[in-house]
């Protein structure tokens, strides 16, 4: 990594840098430090791309109006913090095609990897819900098939934790249910 990424930044800065990164790096930005995130496993590959065709494809059949987008979109949660989710569903109007950075988004969905489960399961949980319009964070367990489902519900400052173990995922709004959500054995 460069001088550059050694040195605490804003979210502005950690953007711009970013996207100068050769093809196939991948960064965050955790309390102004940036992160590097270590290469996929194959299983954590087809895991991630299984999850967002079988969310898209929910979204579309009940046409919504929302997008989902697979990882390599940035979530801004502050000046300081930029996480790049595996699935992120947006609703309302198309964001302009240049846009790489999301601050509204209603869906976050993580595959764990041994790299990020601890970052995964507590700081960006909580990170992740000081979005106001965050209304789930998903966690898929690729080792077990188990999901684990927070969910912000009335009042909004209740979240409640769910797991599941069926692959059958009500997500109120967007207003959709995915099944199949674990990735089928070959």
């Amino acid at each position: 990594m460069s001088d550059t990424a050694s040195r605490r930044m804003t979210a502005d800065a950690f953007l711009a840098w970013a996207q100068e990164q050769p093809e196939g790096q991948h960064f965050e930005l955790c309390d102004g430090e940036v992160i590097a995130m270590a290469p996929e496993c194959s299983g954590h590959a087809l895991t991630k791309a299984h999850v967002w065709r079988r969310l898209a494809e929910t979204v579309e059949a009940a046409g919504r109006d929302c997008d989902v987008y697979p990882d390599g979109m940035a979530v801004v949660v502050d000046d300081a913090t930029v996480y790049e989710p595996d699935v992120v569903i947006r609703c309302g109007p198309r964001v302009p095609p240049d846009t790489v950075r999301l601050s509204d988004p209603v869906v976050i969905v993580e595959v764990l990897s041994p790299s990020t489960r601890g970052r995964d399961m507590r700081g960006k949980l909580i990170d992740y819900f000081r979005l106001p319009s965050l209304r789930h964070y998903v966690i898929v367990r690729p080792g077990d098939g188990a999901i684990i489902h927070h969910a912000r519900t009335p009042p909004e400052t209740t979240i409640l934790t769910r797991i599941i173990n069926d692959g059958t995922l009500h997500l109120d709004p967007p207003g959709i249910t995915v099944t199949g959500l674990f990735l089928p054995p070959r």
